[in-house]
């Protein structure tokens, strides 16, 4: 019996949130009175699979014959190497939520998303998790012989234990053809929203797109990144990879500061598990104020340069 666990890499490298995953594999490997196994897709360095065993995994599998985006041959690789593991854990990434469900179905396996705790109980398997788009919690309980944890972003944080030797195994798959990727846009230089710790936002108050500056200059004093309301998005001023809300990107940073966006309900669904949420907007009775720990009523392209200067003073 194990605890499996997918560590998945950008660019060779591997993130906050599969150390978090790890982190959560290895916490509950210790309930379990096991071992933690982790699967890594990609060009990964040795050294850089090595760092895994530093959160607690005795022993990697990794391949370089899967691609990217092939949800198909992932799942398969899974299942294939998950014999002897009664519960697999993700983080809760797109490519984990490609995965994830595949996985499931093949080996008849209870599935939770959103979860935010280790579990209560692991015979059966007792969980809690957040639900009705992060405005509740839900205790759930997983009757089938292999669980599924998907982890919410943010909610569990790094545990690093003993160094340990970290074992590594190279796996020769055959990648599958069923699925073609055709291509894939990929965003650089920017703190990745998933895993950003502060997020600066911004909605149809900024008036144009050549008003962002002040925006991705505030974004860059406090090392966060950038996002906006799905108006914006839609009429051209930001990428579609900065929308944030239910239709867009759900988020968990520890700070979110929202500005010139006045906080209607499919916002703020993807945006209420911020453990701090900051408003800016001239509309004392934008809803965005009502939801928020602090608020300030005032004109953004006042108040904004203001907020930098200080922060620069601060720094």
């Amino acid at each position: 019996m194990s605890v499996l666990v997918y560590t998945e890499s950008w660019e060779g490298n591997f993130r906050k949130s599969t150390y978090e995953a790890v982190s959560y594999a290895n916490e509950t490997a210790k309930l379990l009175g096991t071992d933690v196994i982790a699967l890594s897709f990609g060009s990964v360095s040795n050294d850089e699979l090595s760092k895994l065993g530093n959160y607690g995994v005795s022993k990697v599998l990794t391949t370089n014959g899967i691609e990217k985006g092939n949800s198909k041959a992932a799942a398969d690789f899974f299942v294939a190497n998950s014999s002897e593991a009664n519960i697999i854990i993700f983080s809760s990434t797109y490519t984990s939520k490609m995965i994830a469900p595949r996985v499931a179905a093949k080996l008849k396996a209870g599935i939770v998303s959103n979860v935010i705790n280790l579990p209560s109980s692991t015979s059966p398997i007792k969980i809690k998790r957040k639900t009705f788009s992060n405005k509740a919690f839900e205790n759930t309980t997983i009757n089938t012989g292999k669980a599924i944890i998907l982890l919410a972003p943010n909610a569990f944080g790094l545990i690093e234990c003993e160094e340990k030797e970290c074992e590594i195994e190279k796996v020769e798959v055959t990648n599958d053809t069923s699925i073609t990727i055709n291509g894939q846009e990929v965003s650089s230089g920017k703190v990745s929203l998933a895993e950003a710790e502060i997020i600066v936002s911004a909605g149809r108050g900024l008036k144009g797109p050549e008003n962002w500056e002040m925006i991705e200059e505030l974004a860059n004093i406090l090392g966060a990144a950038t996002a906006c309301s799905k108006p914006v998005s839609d009429i051209g001023w930001r990428s579609h990879a900065e929308h944030v809300g239910q239709t867009g990107k759900a988020v968990a940073p520890n700070l979110y500061i929202a500005i010139g966006i006045s906080g209607a309900i499919q916002h703020l669904a993807g945006v209420n598990s911020s453990k701090i949420m900051v408003v800016i907007n001239t509309d004392s009775e934008a809803p965005f104020f009502k939801a928020a720990n602090y608020g300030i009523v005032g004109d953004a392209f006042e108040i904004v340069p203001k907020l930098i200067e200080e922060i620069k003073n601060i720094k």
